[in-house]
């Protein structure tokens, strides 16, 4: 006998279609109130709380693909909302920052976007919520060391 899986039992496929389906709708807000697409709010949102940052680090703090940031980071300098500087500590790299409108803007959307995660987790109690985000992290931490080798997928049934 073999297994068969229910899709809407995976959770991994869970977690990927409840992200898309917040993303989405928060993205909607984003784009239609300050003109940004996802991944220009999300290198927007690190650089808010990060400070000036390399494209590379972007890329990993954002965990979005280089061309993804280099796109964002040239539309977000393009609308002044960043700017390059120097890299003092590695000449061959620029740093990113927030302009002063890009700060404004920051400045402006998270209240939007707390606002937001307000409503979305209205139903949660604090412990839930606390529940959750620790949840959340462990699965991070246990995605980023998943290997599949050794796993026999022709022995599951």
């Amino acid at each position: 006998m073999t297994y068969t899986p229910r899709l809407g039992q995976f959770l991994p496929y869970l977690m990927s279609i409840t992200a898309n389906t917040v993303s989405v709708r928060i993205a909607e807000e984003y784009r239609t109130r300050f003109g940004l697409s996802v991944p220009e709010w999300r290198v927007m949102a690190v650089l808010g709380d990060s400070g000036a940052l390399t494209q590379r680090q972007l890329t990993r703090l954002t965990i979005m693909d280089k061309v993804a940031v280099n796109r964002a980071c040239k539309e977000l300098e393009k609308r002044g909302l960043a700017a390059r500087q120097p890299n003092t500590e590695d000449g061959r790299s620029h740093l990113l920052d927030l302009t002063d409108a890009g700060r404004a803007m920051h400045g402006a959307i998270m209240p939007l976007a707390l606002e937001m995660e307000r409503r979305l987790f209205s139903t949660f109690t604090e412990e839930e919520l606390a529940a959750f985000r620790t949840l959340l992290t462990r699965i991070r931490a246990e995605a980023a060391d998943l290997n599949a080798e050794g796993i026999d997928y022709g022995s599951i049934v």
